[in-house]
């Protein structure tokens, strides 16, 4: 098994609000997904190698900024990253607006309708995983279904 993976993370909702059951319900099979596969590389910096892994990440949002802390599995402190927000507001915005469709969708419109709406979140979602991958751009190298994953925790971090 790689070494460049994600092998624990946490998420630090403690400055927001309590998180729904449809979102903690999110999370935990955003944590599984990533934890079952994901790709997760960190360069060296000023000719500096980076400790290797697999790594553990504390998600979190502080300041307004999301945070990647890191550390390595056994704890031990690796470096942490701060990303603006800002980037991610409109993307964010528009998925859980699409998400509000496609729940309400499933309650009453036909399966045609309903798989449209699916197509258009899953496309929102994967604008929202390329900008993450664009703002991890040489902090950490991840692949599209990392980011994806990592997006769906972000938005489950954003307050609705």
């Amino acid at each position: 098994m790689s070494t460049d993976r994600i092998a624990r993370i946490e998420i630090d909702d403690s400055t927001q609000a309590p998180a729904t059951p449809e979102i903690e319900q999110e999370r935990r099979v955003a944590v599984f997904d990533l934890l079952e596969d994901n790709s997760f590389r960190l360069p060296g910096r000023e000719g500096t190698p980076v400790p290797p892994g697999p790594y553990a990440l504390l998600l979190a949002i502080r300041d307004g900024r999301l945070v990647f802390d890191i550390s390595r599995d056994d704890d031990a402190p690796v470096g942490e990253f701060h990303l603006s927000l800002g980037p991610f507001k409109q993307v964010v915005k528009d998925y859980f607006q699409i998400c509000t469709s496609y729940y309400d969708a499933v309650k009453r419109l036909p399966p045609a309708q309903i798989e449209a709406i699916d197509m258009a979140r899953r496309g929102i979602h994967n604008e929202g995983a390329r900008t993450l991958q664009e703002r991890l751009n040489g902090k950490a190298d991840v692949d599209i279904d990392t980011a994806r994953r990592l997006f769906t925790l972000i938005c489950a971090l954003n307050p609705r």
